[in-house]
């Protein structure tokens, strides 16, 4: 089959039209493969009306819901580009990547609506606004023209383009192909050997390529479906989880933490051992969390890694828990991937380096930025990552920080995710991240922000201790601040550079 969304969407609708492909838990509304088939053709019909034309940019600023699915599945069927957009940006955020990226035409949530209109009025072309409630069960009439043909799509045209959270600096447009888009769902398919019995418990926000692409695409795939709620709660998880009868869980480590602190299905008196696995990915998983998770609830985790420009994923463990390494996302699945020093050279096992990444999934440009473009990928197909890690023996990579996140402390460079995960293992600490600061004598020093379990309590000196048991005197930290919350981007992942903004 040839990797284009419209493709696979015929295909389930065809051979399973009645079979389940979106449960909507707040209402119980469910969407058929065959549903989504004609709610697409309608999609594409409305849109024409409206003088938008295949290959133009679609707009999404709705949180998680029924027609917010079936909206972002849709414009990609009907050979359109979407562009879902972070409920989470700040206004400027929001209006440079309504102008920078020529969306013509803006799905929005009621909710989102003024926000919305705030951010058009600084714009000067005409952005087309409608307003869709998430949870409607029809949202647009039938119509005579649904069943006109459809222009071809290709497996190089634009399916997708997602912006990165900007954190040094404009948000990038990330321009994702059909074929990348729908192999980043093949390669989750094929690493979970998911098939049409499976359903995912999918809470992350669709704005998110991780709940893009492995929790919406990824079913089309294989053929089976996803449980998609408003929003992450950590005191229903387990309840919609179970009552409809998820067989595997995607989150991010923040959202472990959380579950962490929070009763389990046991507590609750809810039966989970039809939940074959928990996969975690967007951010790197604290081993101690990992292991906290698996004892606590009984479910093995799978740790994966992706990025935006890969369409999600690029590394992923085994199925097989024996098999499975604690603080890696695994070996590359469906990519190629390899560690290279300064010069481009591919370093053996065991040698730290930037991370690199080829294959489909990966993305064809940032749009209308040639410069960082050609910073990313090279002439021969292979993304920067950006990432630094390396891999052992077995081909397995231990990611251990980003190249602009490094702490040069006295000449040494020191992964922040070493000091992260020490300290996560102190029993008062819910979670850490640390980040190099000026320093006179060393060029930098290491400062960390502690996040404290609830009801916890420890001091600066015991923290400390316990650093220098763990990573030595070199090594631990500096200087200790205790805070509510950690900056995050939209999937979670803690945004080291913005730690800077409140240091004392």
């Amino acid at each position: 089959m040839r990797r284009v969304i419209r493709d696979y969407v015929d295909h389930r609708a065809q051979a399973r039209p009645d079979a389940t492909y979106l449960v909507a838990p707040e209402t119980g509304r469910t969407m058929s493969f065959g549903s989504l088939r004609s709610a697409s053709l309608r999609l594409a019909a409305f849109l024409r009306r409206q003088r938008i034309e295949p290959g133009q940019k679609v707009g999404l600023l709705m949180h998680n819901g029924y027609q917010t699915c079936r909206l972002f599945i849709g414009a990609m069927y009907g050979g359109y580009c979407v562009t879902p957009l972070n409920l989470l940006a700040q206004p400027s955020q929001l209006q440079y990547v309504l102008d920078h990226s020529d969306v013509a035409l803006v799905f929005a949530s009621p909710d989102q609506v003024p926000r919305l209109q705030e951010a058009l009025q600084k714009i000067e072309r005409a952005i087309q606004v409608v307003t869709c409630d998430v949870d409607a069960e029809e949202f647009l009439p039938a119509s005579p023209d649904d069943g006109e043909p459809l222009a071809p799509i290709g497996e190089e045209d634009v399916a997708l383009m997602m912006y990165t959270s900007g954190t040094t600096g404009k948000p990038k447009g990330v321009v994702l192909s059909h074929r990348a888009v729908a192999s980043g769902g093949q390669f989750v398919s094929a690493a979970h050997e998911l098939t049409e019995a499976d359903r995912v418990m999918a809470a992350l926000p669709l704005y998110h390529i991780n709940a893009q692409v492995v929790t919406a695409v990824s079913p089309l795939v294989h053929g089976g479906s996803l449980v998609l709620p408003h929003r992450f709660s950590a005191s229903t998880f387990w309840q919609v989880a179970t009552q409809h009868r998820c067989t595997w869980l995607n989150v991010v480590p923040t959202m472990i933490a959380y579950l962490l602190n929070s009763p389990g299905p046991k507590e609750l008196g809810l039966d989970t051992s039809g939940v074959r696995f928990c996969r975690s990915a967007s951010a790197p998983l604290p081993p101690a969390q990992h292991l906290a998770f698996e004892k606590k609830f009984g479910i093995g985790i799978i740790e994966t890694m992706g990025l935006t420009e890969t369409a999600a994923p690029c590394f992923s463990n085994p199925l097989d828990p024996a098999k499975r390494k604690v603080g890696s996302p695994g070996p590359a699945f469906g990519n190629e991937a390899k560690i290279v020093d300064g010069n481009g050279e591919a370093l053996p096992a065991g040698k730290a380096g930037e991370i690199w990444v080829r294959g489909p999934n990966v993305m064809t440009c940032y749009y209308k930025n040639p410069q960082e473009t050609q910073s990313a990928l090279t002439a021969d197909g292979w993304l920067r990552t950006g990432d630094i890690g390396h891999f052992d023996d077995d081909g397995f990579v231990f990611v251990t920080g980003r190249i602009k996140e490094l702490i040069i402390k006295g000449g040494e460079n020191i992964a922040p995710r070493e000091i992260d995960d020490a300290l996560a293992t102190h029993p008062a600490v819910s979670e850490a991240a640390a980040a190099g600061i000026p320093d006179e004598v060393y060029g930098q020093e290491i400062m960390v922000w502690v996040v404290l379990r609830p009801q916890a309590t420890c001091t600066e000196a015991e923290l400390r201790e316990h650093c220098e048991r763990e990573l030595g005197v070199y090594k631990t930290p500096k200087f200790f601040r205790f805070v509510h919350d950690l900056p995050r981007g939209p999937s979670g992942k803690v945004q080291r550079l913005k730690l800077l903004d409140i240091a004392p």
